[in-house]
């Protein structure tokens, strides 16, 4: 599936919703799901990484809908490679 179609697909099934929750109310939803992703690293369990990857993509999707953000687009600044670098892979001195 392409970022446009998923996109696309979360807007249709979700976006009237999404609104009446506001993007404070998503952006929380999408924080939570995000440490659930976090539990699901220390666990390991591939099915449970699996499933909570997918909600944190589909909440962030949600959350780009609400304030009107091209995922594709925003994605494409790192098709070719390192968008602070230029190289793939990175040669940025690392940072954190």
């Amino acid at each position: 599936m392409e970022i446009s179609d998923l996109q696309a697909s979360l807007r249709r099934t979700y976006y009237r919703r999404d609104a009446k929750r506001g993007r404070d109310g998503t952006f929380r939803w999408f924080a939570e799901e995000v440490g659930e992703l976090a539990k699901a690293l220390r666990r390991g369990d591939p099915a449970e990484l699996e499933h909570e990857l997918g909600d944190v993509l589909a909440w962030l999707t949600s959350l780009a809908n609400l304030v009107g953000v091209d995922l594709a687009a925003a994605a494409a600044r790192y098709a070719d490679g390192c968008p602070k670098c230029g190289s793939s892979p990175c040669s940025c001195a690392f940072v954190r």
